[in-house]
């Protein structure tokens, strides 16, 4: 897949999410083998009005290349100054959210609230597109609902406006992330346009992935939701492209990457903030560890880091002098 100066082949990329996908999730996921990262969504009205908690948003490391910042609004004029403000940042691209399914985003005529209005929609990327140097991405959806899926005629009418990728989450707006994902679509798409189109929508397992590769000739996919309980789900995927296999992941490596992502959570927003904003992760590396439930509500009431790393090493020990904790994901020798 040829994006701009990024060219990697079959890249497994993480997907933008809100609340997740800070600096300290996307630099474990790198670590992890996560071939492209993005940022949270970000807020274009909130740029151009000079919001620094906005603005924070896109910072990023330059070992977290190649990077995107992802920009939604509705606004022509608000995410032209957006785009430009973030190109001065030098990420390797920027990408249009015009997917979010979110009532308070997409009623108010940004993410897919765009897929209802064609015209629209292409004014304002080709406005983006126009504004900046660099390589502008979008991320999309089939339709609005079942009844209005127009993603072959957006995906031509989006590489026309100069777009250099086209990332399709593989459902409706008005399924959010109920039902299965129709990937069906993706051949007819890619028969219609020649930039890359790259695979999104409930991708949990490296089987599931191998095979959206092998029937869609996707260029890449994006995996989102799986990769907070499971950020290992990139080396695993390019393990088992390489071998046919892939090893389980144990308790004791979900023990080291939950305190190594929690450093890097204090370090990047400080003590208090960092290890409130963690708590969320808890429930993804502790699950299905037995006797967790109680450790993770006891986590819960803490705000300084010594305290925390010393509950969660005590709870380990014990762990480890029982021999029937059980592997957290299981090994696979069987074809995708």
């Amino acid at each position: 897949m040829k994006i701009g100066s990024i060219n990697i082949d079959r890249p497994v990329v993480l997907a933008p999410m809100e609340d997740v996908t800070d600096r300290s999730f996307r630099l474990i996921c790198k670590r992890l083998g996560a071939d492209m990262l993005y940022t949270e969504f970000v807020n274009a009205e909130g740029l151009v009005r000079q919001s620094d908690k906005t603005r924070r948003k896109m910072l990023f490391d330059d070992d977290e290349r190649p990077f995107g910042i992802q920009l939604y609004g509705g606004v022509d004029t608000s995410m032209e100054g957006a785009a430009r403000m973030a190109e001065e940042l030098h990420p390797d691209l920027i990408d249009i959210n015009c997917g979010c399914w979110v009532k308070n985003v997409a009623m108010r005529g940004a993410g897919a609230g765009l897929l209802r209005d064609l015209p629209r929609l292409e004014q304002l990327v080709s406005t983006v597109v126009k504004s900046v140097s660099l390589p502008v991405t979008v991320k999309t959806r089939l339709g609005w609902d079942a009844e209005s899926i127009k993603i072959v005629e957006v995906a031509k009418m989006l590489e026309q406006t100069g777009i250099r990728g086209l990332t399709i989450h593989c459902r409706t707006r008005a399924q959010g992330h109920k039902g299965e994902p129709d990937f069906s679509w993706i051949p007819e798409i890619k028969r219609h346009v020649s930039i890359p189109i790259i695979a999104n929508g409930s991708l949990e397992t490296p089987e599931q992935i191998q095979r959206v590769f092998s029937e869609t000739g996707c260029d890449g996919v994006m995996i989102g939701r799986a990769a907070i309980d499971n950020p290992w789900i990139f080396e695993q995927t390019k393990m088992y492209r390489a071998t046919g296999s892939y090893a389980p992941v144990s308790v004791d490596q979900r023990i080291e990457l939950m305190l190594t992502h929690l450093g890097l959570a204090v370090q990047h927003k400080g003590e208090r903030k960092g290890i409130i904003e963690f708590r969320k992760h808890y429930s993804g590396y502790l699950k299905g560890i037995p006797n967790s439930a109680s450790l993770r509500s006891e986590l819960m009431q803490y705000t300084l880091h010594t305290p925390i790393v010393e509950k969660i090493q005590r709870f380990h020990e014990r762990l480890a002098s029982d021999c029937s904790a059980p592997p957290m994901v299981r090994p696979v020798n069987e074809n995708g």
